[in-house]
């Protein structure tokens, strides 16, 4: 069975990067692919857009401030994860520390990269996601959501509050904390009865 930590109910400091269209080479520049193992890549993690061009940190950039320090959930604009299909991006925004993005749209094949490791992705209309912003903003400091898969609901502690979908597969998934392997074991005795009708 896979590690994968199980996604049930997540309570964390936001992050918000208001910009739409992010690609994987913006999430983690391709620099940063050299490695064989599917560590070490958090350092890596928006690495051209946190520093500055003398390798120092950008205190104007959303994960820079300092009410963005340990956030772990990441609310982001529309399209995040589009460009290359690198599933280093999703190992990137675990290891920084983010257990869910909320977005009103992800590209399919990180979203779907997302599901296989154990990163919610979570789509909300993109009015509900405005306000999360401006909730975020008006805040003035750390921003706190809880994000629930079991309720399939994201809510903060000033009354907003709104529901999500996601498909009964991919639910299971992050519930159960499994990869595709991790979930087709789960009927290995269904497979293995079928295959033995076959013989005959």
């Amino acid at each position: 069975m896979s590690e994968i930590p199980p996604f049930r109910r997540h309570t964390g400091r936001v992050a918000a990067l208001p910009r739409v269209n992010v690609d994987t080479d913006q999430i983690v520049p391709k620099q940063f692919l050299k490695r064989v193992e599917r560590t070490g890549f958090g350092p890596g993690l928006f690495f051209d857009w946190r520093h500055r061009p003398d390798g120092s940190l950008d205190p104007a950039f959303a994960l820079n401030r300092p009410e963005s320090a340990d956030a772990s959930v990441l609310l982001a604009g529309a399209n995040f994860g589009c460009g290359s299909s690198r599933e280093h991006a999703v190992w990137a925004l675990q290891e920084y520390g983010f257990r869910a993005v909320l977005a009103a749209s992800f590209a399919d094949i990180f979203y779907a990269n997302c599901c296989q490791n154990g990163l919610l992705a979570v789509r909300l209309d993109a009015q509900r996601i405005a306000e999360l912003f401006a909730r975020y903003e008006r805040a003035g400091g750390p921003y706190e959501v809880t994000v629930d898969l079991e309720g399939m609901t994201v809510s903060d502690r000033a009354g907003f509050r709104a529901g999500f979908s996601m498909e009964p597969y991919r639910r299971e998934m992050l519930l159960r904390g499994l990869d595709e392997i991790g979930r087709t074991l789960l009927i290995d005795e269904m497979i293995a009865t079928y295959e033995r009708g076959r013989e005959g």
